[in-house]
């Protein structure tokens, strides 16, 4: 047998060595599902008349001082542009144009009453809706919420209408089976199979995230359109993308319906939303907050102050009190609050756990109305600018201050007539006055500023330099790493910050 010949042997031996080894390795794995949908037609079927295109347009004035549009060199639309644009600088005036967008919706009343994201028709001056037969109606916006980026729009149809009805996307689990049917690049009634891919994903769109990802393919023009599950509810709205294309590359979110049910009932009954509201300021819990706090692990929602005027008005919670549980559900991240709150309504009584010097209480509080709450923080907020702007303006400028010890690189003074000039602190702000900060000092890592107060320190309070150094030391022979400052800005809005003890 030549050399060759036995080669050729050794290597069919070894392929068929390998194949063995892999029909084993198939035989041991897992199994893919065998109940995935063969086939959604039947169900696009039943859905599709549901979903409506929305076309918006809204007039802006022309600037004529904007740069004409350019597209790269030897682009194909070169001549379509220059065409297009041929003229514009030579009409002068601010005249108004047309601007037109797209985007997708679904009927949730045969009445009439869409659904659709908030920013598909912000700011727009007509609304038509797109029916998948090709009918057409005027809309008119009952309500919108920027927060949760949803919108309910109103249509008057001489028939009723096919609606869907919502599901209950807690129920959802990651894996499985959704269909997103949408108006993508214009083209309308566009049907996507995925499964979902993650829940509960923060994309900082807004303070109640908590999306859906899901593979099947949204791009442009989907939002406001439906994600169903293979029952034919609805179980998201489909809203933003993740693309460095602005096309689909499978990482897709939805708003889940356990969120948007309630929000789309207040705007459709109300015309706005009308959220609870407990009135508190709160920060996350992190590593070296739960250190400083003797907490196991970083849980909850640290409270960093109290709003004046909200429901907490006989100091059932306090500034540095963690809250690890609302109403019966666990908190375990700053978040985990803020939609607990926004989702309970407005006037109810509710439980709420607290960790207190080490304890844990349980106190109760009836809730405010959020947006009640926004109009007391916005006119505070108007006060304090005005003031800040009066003191500066009026007062003259003030004295050298003693300087005092510095502390984890913070020279500090007293809080007296004199700092609070200089600093243009408010009158009932207490504590000890940060009069300069060390560059590349740990204060400075935590944007510590100068004219910040320090409250209390490792829950303490502060009332001269010298209480600060010495309670410093007291964390140091405790074994702290960290000291945790409750920091006062001249207005006396609070913040907790952990500075490392060097």
């Amino acid at each position: 047998m030549s050399t060759r010949s036995k080669s050729l042997g050794a290597l069919a031996l070894a392929a068929t060595l390998l194949l063995s080894n892999v029909a084993m390795a198939q035989t041991t794995a897992i199994r893919p599902p065998s109940n995935g949908p063969a086939s959604v037609a039947d169900l696009a079927a039943g859905l599709l008349d549901a979903v409506v295109n929305i076309s918006t347009s809204q007039r802006v004035k022309n600037d004529d001082d904007a740069p004409t549009p350019q597209v790269p060199e030897g682009s194909p639309y070169q001549d379509f542009f220059d065409e297009f644009f041929k003229g514009q600088g030579d009409k002068g005036g601010n005249r108004q144009r047309t601007v037109n967008s797209l985007g997708s919706g679904f009927v949730i009343d045969p009445a009439g009453v869409i659904v659709t994201n908030n920013h598909v028709i912000e700011g727009a001056d007509d609304i038509e809706v797109i029916f998948a037969n090709g009918s057409k109606l005027k809309a008119k916006l009952v309500g919108k919420d920027t927060k949760t980026d949803l919108a309910v729009l109103k249509v008057e149809p001489k028939a009723p209408l096919k609606a869907v009805p919502f599901g209950d996307s807690r129920k959802m689990r990651i894996g499985d089976w959704v269909m997103a049917i949408g108006n993508p690049f214009g083209f309308g009634g566009s049907v996507s199979v995925g499964i979902i891919s993650a829940r509960g994903r923060n994309i900082n769109a807004g303070p109640y995230d908590n999306f859906i990802q899901t593979d099947a393919a949204i791009n442009r023009g989907n939002s406001g359109g439906p994600l169903f599950n293979m029952q034919g509810e609805v179980i998201g709205i489909n809203t933003a993308i993740i693309s460095p294309s602005g096309g689909s590359i499978g990482i897709g979110f939805s708003v889940p319906t356990e969120l948007a049910a309630n929000v789309v009932l207040q705007l459709k009954d109300f015309g706005e939303t009308r959220r609870g509201w407990l009135g508190v300021r709160i920060q996350p819990v992190t590593d070296d907050i739960a250190e400083s706090l003797k907490l196991a692990a970083p849980r909850g929602a640290l409270v960093s102050g109290i709003i004046e005027g909200g429901p907490i008005t006989k100091g059932e919670i306090k500034a540095g009190d963690v809250i690890i549980k609302f109403d019966g559900k666990d908190v375990a991240e700053m978040r985990d609050l803020q939609r607990a709150v926004a989702e309970s309504g407005v006037g109810k009584a509710v439980d709420v756990v607290i960790i207190r010097g080490g304890k844990e209480q349980t106190v109760k509080v009836t809730l405010g109305r959020l947006e009640d709450g926004e109009d007391i923080a916005s006119a505070s907020a108007t006060t304090s600018d005005e003031g800040g702007e009066d003191k500066k303006t009026d007062q003259p400028p003030a004295a050298e201050m003693p300087a005092s010890d510095t502390v984890l690189g913070m020279k500090l003074t007293a809080l007296n007539a004199e700092s609070r000039k200089k600093f243009g602190i408010a009158d009932d702000v207490e504590g000890v006055v940060i009069a300069e900060v060390q560059a590349g000092s740990a204060a400075a890592e935590r944007r510590v500023e100068p004219g910040d107060v320090i409250v209390e320190v490792g829950q303490e309070a502060m009332d001269t330099p010298d209480d600060v150094s010495d309670r410093v030391e007291e964390l140091k022979s405790d074994g702290r790493r960290n000291a945790l400052l409750m920091l006062s800005n001249k207005t006396g809005e609070l913040r907790f910050v952990t500075v490392r003890m060097e």
